[in-house]
């Protein structure tokens, strides 16, 4: 989710470091079989992709080039920049969360100049191409994005994100789907699959996971995406926290251009499902953690994620040792500490955990009551009242966006 900016709030910790106290309280028409093959455009209109999801199939001209390669831009490096590498059939940590706020898909091949000109938009700090195209899977249309897993987990719902084994399975070649598209095609984990495109190459099914792409079910890697015949850099995501997606996604299909599509992805109908029972996104999260406490509104929630990792893009030891996406002291975690997801641990580092307790710390403290106690609360998460006032006014700019 994006940040919300509270007027005439100091600066977060993440934006001055040196400003967070030293003594950390807190814790892509060429058709084979009548199928379009390559991206050219997602329309709005729902005309049965696998899921049953809100986007039509993904056409494009003969002439765009078969077999190129996708490329992925590294969160935060802009085009051209590196990401990082490992071997081949691995992938790299998850080290932090890009939530997305805008989705595009144009008519074809995204000239670089074009992604350079999205990344410059104001107040835009990521962003993310991807190949694309519609596929033939058990005899049904899916439309298909290749990505380059190390970089782009980082880009879907947290617990997808989370799931190492789907992103080494798609390292590996595999392919991974949505859980509607799973249970509609009925693709079991393990089992190979012909997968028509400009080429029908059979791929292993790796997993499921919800991908918060509305209309998109399959992710494959690049070199299985190239070799299928995507469309190279088809697609692009856009991440630009304190800004109003809305703006952000018409200046970006004012870059694109007529023929493109466009979405901001924080409509109501594009908000990633849960998975399992788990929120999809930080801000279901955030809704989900304050039930545990009543009388505690997400909103304060949300707001102490954004000051304290930037809804977990920042969830690194900070100066002080605090860690996670709600910046807990080891010691605090030690006594406020959720297994949220029930897998057995209270990890620091899980949004899934440490989300539910820091809802669990500002509860023992009062927070539920309101007021002068939960003024008294949000400062036990960190001594300081210009933390506070920065914390309350952010929660009310949360609930006058999300009411």
């Amino acid at each position: 989710m994006g940040n919300v900016v509270a007027a005439s709030s100091p600066p977060s910790p993440s934006e001055t470091p040196a400003a967070r106290p030293p003594s950390r309280p807190s814790p892509g028409r060429r058709t084979p079989r009548g199928l379009p093959l390559a991206v050219a455009a997602i329309a709005v209109l729902a005309l049965g992709t696998a899921s049953g999801g809100t986007y039509a199939a993904l056409t494009a001209g003969d002439d765009d080039p078969p077999g190129a390669a996708a490329r992925v831009e590294a969160p935060g490096a802009g085009p051209g920049g590196p990401v990082n590498v490992v071997e081949d059939g691995q992938v790299a940590p998850l080290r932090r969360v890009v939530p997305p706020d805008v989705l595009a898909v144009a008519k074809g091949p995204i000239p670089a100049d074009r992604i350079a000109r999205i990344s410059r938009l104001a107040k835009v700090r990521d962003v993310v191409t991807a190949a694309g195209g519609a596929v033939q899977l058990q005899g049904r249309q899916v439309n298909a994005f290749a990505v380059e897993p190390s970089a782009f987990r980082s880009w879907t719902p947290p617990g997808t994100a989370q799931r190492t084994d789907l992103w080494t399975a798609l390292a590996g070649g595999q392919f991974v789907v949505s859980p509607a598209a799973a249970e509609k095609l009925r693709l079991g984990r393990g089992l190979r699959y012909p997968v028509v495109a400009r080429t029908m190459p059979s791929l292993t099914m790796g997993g499921s996971g919800q991908l918060g792409l509305p209309g998109i079910d399959m992710l494959v890697g690049r070199d299985p995406g190239a070799r299928m015949g995507l469309v190279p850099d088809i697609a692009v995501l856009v991440n630009a926290p304190g800004a109003s997606p809305g703006k952000v996604a018409a200046a970006v299909a004012g870059i694109l251009g007529r023929g493109s599509s466009v979405v901001n992805l924080h409509e109501r109908r594009y908000r990633p499902a849960a998975d399992g029972g788990r929120p999809g996104s930080y801000l279901d999260l955030y809704k989900q953690a304050a039930t545990a406490c009543r009388g505690l509104s997400w909103t304060v929630l949300a707001a102490i994620g954004q000051v304290e990792s930037d809804h977990g893009r920042n969830a690194g030891r900070s100066s002080a040792g605090a860690l996670g996406p709600m910046q807990f002291m080891p010691a605090t975690w030690r006594s406020y500490g959720v297994d949220g997801d029930r897998d057995g641990k209270a990890d620091i580092m899980n949004p899934f955990d440490a989300v539910p307790g820091a809802a669990r710390y500002l509860c023992a403290n009062g927070a539920g009551k309101g007021g002068q106690q939960l003024y008294r609360a949000v400062w036990q998460y960190n001594h300081a009242d210009w933390y506070v006032q920065k914390v309350l006014n952010l929660a009310k700019a949360y609930a006058a966006r999300y009411r």
